[in-house]
């Protein structure tokens, strides 16, 4: 379960590094390739089965490799605090939810509150209230300010489109998602509230930037270590909302 992961492991991002680095080196996992299965799918299980993120959250309770990289922007930039209140878009399968709700204490604080949207599902996790919806939907904005019941001290999205294998494009359909994330964070955000999102670097992000600066006092561009090396994601960490 979850919430039987020790202290340590949620904010010290050297321990983390050092079991990975000394609990799975050696143990690389071979794919016998299947005839209906693509060359591609082939090669993402092949990573998955090799990575050692994917297998210390097994072992930790997490849903996803996702949780280390929200542990690491916590660890960066003090995100998570008790009392807040928080939303997460693109939550599926429940990672950033599990891993803020353990931080803020959401299960001892009625001031703390996390609202999870994702149009997939995602099963039950200890205080978040959670809206299996698409986040575009007209009525999707009111649901979640109707769950929250207050402004928000925190929006975080690890939305991302499905990718096509086309760079520009999985860039450029990312980035929406990211703009329209960013619209509802101006809408629902307290002042001093922050806004964190998953973009991949492309160069037609400058015009989103220059709107967040204007919104927000620090504005940080970070990649976490548990970020896959060839990925061109990055998380873009807005603080202090104006």
């Amino acid at each position: 379960m979850p919430y039987e992961i020790s202290n340590s492991s949620i904010t010290k991002k050297a321990k983390i590094m050092t079991s990975i680095s000394s609990g799975y080196r050696g143990k690389f996992v071979a794919v016998k390739t299947a005839k209906r299965r693509k060359t591609s799918s082939n090669q993402w299980l092949k990573r998955q089965l090799n990575d050692p993120y994917v297998s210390k959250a097994k072992i930790e309770g997490y849903r996803s490799r996702s949780a280390y990289k929200l542990l690491e922007i916590h660890e960066k930039f003090n995100l998570l605090k008790p009392g807040m209140k928080i939303v997460d878009l693109g939550a599926a399968p429940g990672g950033w939810s599990q891993v803020a709700s353990r931080i803020i204490k959401v299960s001892e604080s009625h001031l703390s509150k996390i609202v999870a949207i994702d149009l997939l599902e995602v099963e039950p996790i200890i205080g978040v209230h959670i809206l299996q919806k698409d986040f575009y939907d007209l009525d999707a904005e009111k649901m979640i300010i109707e769950a929250l019941g207050a402004p928000a001290d925190l929006i975080m999205s690890d939305m991302a489109a499905n990718t096509t294998g086309h760079a520009t494009t999985d860039h450029i359909r990312t980035l929406a998602l990211c703009e329209q994330a960013l619209e509802f964070a101006l809408k629902i955000l307290n002042p001093g509230g922050s806004f964190i999102a998953k973009i991949f670097r492309g160069g037609t992000e400058n015009a989103l930037l220059t709107k967040v600066k204007l919104n927000f006092q620090i504005v940080k561009h970070f990649k976490p270590s548990s970020s896959r090396k060839e990925s061109t994601e990055v998380y873009l960490v807005a603080l202090n909302k104006k």
